[in-house]
Formats: structure tokens, sequence, C-alpha cells
């Protein structure tokens, strides 16, 4: 009865709107995860909770790619324990003080940063964070505003990188073409990543804020900054008040050498997985990947590789090494149940069949040629709900890509299914970005110290105007199918929707 249908969507909206009403994501979670079981079982409540156990929780902590981030992130948290302890964090932060000295600037350089870690979004939410956290916070940014440029840099920068771990995903779905070429091919209409990095540099540069994040940026209290003293040092949020303190011999290479480690030893591990030094040639290697293991397998080198960089340095002693890492480990205890939580709903969703019931819906919509041209309109839009209602937009792509290829037969040369590809992902992307249980999401918050839920009701404002232009941008690609006039139209829309909320604001102050 409540299988394959519009039910299925039910527990993952019931744990959303109860987050954003009540601002707590444990219990939220709890409520949406015994609500799927309960569907799926009859609402009896006994075979409601094997389920929710067995087939969920257990599952989805058995399975091998989540265990892999799991993994990969208690070891990050340990090497950023590792660099603050070790005195990098505070030097970066005594350099950038004195280098970055305006909001502006410390906003650029955390855009910069993200841009620039573009493998994996997991590896640019807690990186980008650990690194920038004592900048922003010395410029009086909010940890809402520091989270949002977190996770706008991250899965958006992500889908439009042919060398990420993105890509690699996406290309796994294609069947029958080449699927790094349809997914290079679609980087140019991917609107809703675009118009995301886009308004990112115009609020940054303009100076301007609207709805929740205004209200943190201009209400952020003094007393609950962070301690001056602590912000010099580099340690800020959970990380205040270490034992041991931090050294005092740190410099700044103590924390970029460990971060280009980190990159180097990532990517190495991404492409061993993919058969790289098997003969397969780079690109193909880093397509056929598997990030989890890679991540693990390059987070596992940089870690030993940062152990042996400190202790050769002298700057801290083989214990005081050992201690940071089950500290990192417990700073990361937070994000990794959520992301258990998370999980689970998600495959309560998944055994509710709300993957053949939005496969219905799309195949539908497909079928119907007098609505072809607004296919990627329709595709975004379907992707976007998908993809925030279940926190997942990797398995929103091995969804709705499949069916858009089965749609035009896997024509490569249809220049209207590379568009409506693109819109997948951007839909998939968008959803993601806005749900409070997506993984980068979660990830985003925790590598900047910021309350999830916070996060997440100041970031949606911001993400949901990139969404609407995007979807009347998938209107105008459809019938023009010409990336220049579409991305070029969305640009210009988005542009003007900014000044005309900012006089709108403008006028508003006058009047009250």
């Amino acid at each position: 009865m409540f299988t394959d249908s519009i039910w299925a969507l039910l527990p993952p909206l019931v744990a959303i709107l109860l987050a954003l009403i009540t601002k707590e994501v444990y219990s939220s979670l709890m409520i949406g995860i015994i609500a799927g079981g309960l569907l799926y079982a009859g609402f009896n409540p006994v075979l409601a909770m094997e389920h929710i156990f067995t087939e969920g929780m257990i599952s989805q902590l058995s399975d091998s790619w989540n265990v892999g981030i799991l993994i990969f992130l208690v070891v990050l948290g340990s090497i950023v324990m590792l660099m603050n302890r070790a005195g990098g964090s505070a030097a970066f932060g005594r350099w950038a003080s004195a280098h970055v000295k305006t909001r502006m600037g410390a906003q650029l350089a955390t855009f910069a940063l993200g841009v620039l870690i573009f493998i994996d979004d997991y590896f640019n939410c807690l990186t980008v964070g650990s690194v920038m956290r004592p900048v922003t916070d010395k410029n009086k940014i909010s940890r809402e505003k520091l989270a949002y440029l977190i996770d706008a840099t991250a899965a958006p920068v992500c889908i439009i990188a042919p060398i990420s771990s993105w890509a690699a995903a996406v290309t796994g779905f294609v069947d029958g073409t080449n699927g790094l070429t349809l997914f290079i091919r679609a980087i140019p209409y991917n609107l809703y990543a675009f118009l995301t990095i886009g308004m990112m540099l115009m609020l940054i540069l303009s100076g301007y804020d609207f709805g929740p994040m205004k209200k943190a940026e201009k209400n952020l209290p003094k007393e609950k900054m962070p301690d001056e003293s602590l912000v010099e040092s580099g340690m800020t949020g959970a990380e205040e008040q270490p034992t041991p303190p931090v050294s005092e011999k740190g410099k700044v290479i103590h924390l970029v050498l460990p971060i280009i480690t980190l990159i180097f030893c990532c990517v190495i591990g991404m492409i061993y997985t993919g058969g790289f030094f098997e003969g397969v040639n780079f690109v193909d290697a880093f397509a056929n990947s598997d990030a989890s293991v890679g991540l693990v397998y390059g987070s596992m080198a940089a870690l030993f590789i940062t152990v042996i960089f400190y202790l050769l340095t002298g700057v801290l002693s083989f214990k005081e090494c050992m201690n940071a890492i089950p500290e990192g480990f417990k700073s990361m205890v937070p994000a990794i149940l959520i992301l258990t939580l998370a999980w689970t709903l998600k495959s309560m969703t998944d055994s509710l069949g709300a993957a053949t019931y939005v496969a219905s819906v799309v195949e539908n919509i497909a079928g119907n040629g007098m609505v072809m041209s607004f296919l990627p309109a329709f595709v975004f839009l379907i992707g976007a709900f998908l993809a925030f209602a279940t926190g997942t937009s990797w398995g929103t792509f091995g969804l709705l890509i499949p069916i858009v290829v089965f749609t035009f037969s896997g024509d490569i040369n249809n220049e209207l299914m590379i568009i409506a590809i693109s819109a997948c992902m951007a839909g998939s992307v968008c959803g993601d970005h806005c749900s409070p249980i997506s993984d980068t999401t979660i990830m985003a918050s925790a590598g900047a110290q910021c309350e999830h839920i916070n996060h997440v009701s100041t970031q949606l404002p911001y993400a949901l105007t990139a969404a609407a232009v995007s979807f009347v941008g998938y209107v105008i690609a459809g019938f023009v199918r010409n990336w220049i006039i579409s991305l070029g139209a969305s640009l210009l829309i988005l542009a003007a929707a900014i000044f005309i909320l900012k006089k709108l604001g403008s006028r508003k102050k006058q009047e009250g």
C-alpha cells in the first residue's frame, strides 16, 4: 500500500520539516526513520524495529562505501587536530591576519581555496573549514557564512570538474556510451553550479546578504566570537583549551605541507583504485576509481607522513602525536552520528520504493512529445526534489541519468539529451545543497564548526534563489539549445534578482 508511491517520500519530508521547525537534527532524523519503518512494516512495531536496525542502520554501517567514508572522516579529523596541536593552524592564522585584513579578502580567500580543492566534496568541506576558520573568525565573519562558502564550493565545484570523485560517480551511471565524454559535454549546461559560484562572488564583492544570513552576520554577538588569543593561535570552537597546549614551534609549513600531502596522496589513492598503475591512463583511472577506498588510502598515507614530519621537525613528540589522533576522532563524532542517521533514513526511503515512483514520473514526462523542450526544466525540479528528500545526489544520479540516456537511446549527438543530463546533475546538487540530511551539508557544518540547522536555515534562501534562476535557465536551454545563450541569460537574471533584492532591502530599511 505504501510502497512505490508518493508515500515513500513521507519519511524524509517529516525529518526535514521537523529539523527546520525544531532546530534539532538528531530527534528529527530518528522520527523520520521510525516513520519509514512503520510504513514499510504496515505499522507493525516489531517488524518496523527489525527493518530499521537490520536492513537499515546495521546494513548501512556494514556497507563498504560508507565504512570507507567514516574512516576517511576519522583520519581527516586526526590530521586536522595534529595540524592544530603542532601550531600549523596558529601560524597560518597569524600569516593570514597580516595579509588578509578585510572581510571581503577573507571570504575571497575561502572561496579561492574551496575552488582549488575540487577533488572531492568531503575533503573540500573539512579541509577548507580547518584552514580558513581562524581567518574568518579574525575578520568577524559568522560561522554560518563560512559554512555557506564551504558548502557552495564543494559539490557545485566538484560537479563541473572532470577530475573529481563526482565525475567518476556520474560516468559510472552511464551504460552503452562514453560516460566521461557526456560529463564533459554537460559541464557548460550545469547552470546551478555556475550560478552558485557566480552568486557567491556577487555577494562577496557587493558585501550584501539577505534573509537569515543577514541576521546572522549583523547580530553576531561579540561575546560569542572566539577569544582573540584563541583566534590568533588557530584554536576555536570545539578545539578550545586543548590538552596538551598548542606547540609554539609551529610554522605555516606545518599546515601547508600536510594539506599538500593529503591532496597528493588522495589523488594517488583514487587513481590506484582505478588501475592507473596497471596501465590504465590517468583520465580513465580517475573515472573508474573507487573514491571511498582511494580516500582512505590517501588519508592514511598522509597521516603517517604528517606524524613523521612533525617528529623530524620537533614540533610534537611521539606521545603528543598519538594523543591528538583520538581527539581528532572525537571532533568527528557529531558528524558521524548525523551521517549514520541520514544513511538509515535513506535506506527507509529506498525500501519504500521512492526510486521506482520517481522513475515512473520521469518516464511519463519524457514520453510526452509535447513537453520535450521542457524536459530539462522538469528533470531539474525532479532531481532537486529527490535529492532534497533523500539527502543524496549520487543516488539521484544513479536513478535519473540512465532514464534520460534511455529516453534518447544514448544518442550522444542529441543536444537535448546533454542538456537533460546536465539538468539532472544540477538538480541533484541543488537538492543536496539544500537538504539538512545531505552528507555534504553535514560536512560543511562540521568543517565550519557551525550549528547544523543554523547552516541549513541561513543557506536555504541563497540556494533557492540560484535554483529558481536555474529552472528558468533550463526552460531557455530546452528551446535555444545553446549553452552560451542559456548560461549568459541565467547569469544576467541572477544579477538582476540580487540587484532587486538589494534595492528592496535598502528601501525597507529607509522606511523602517
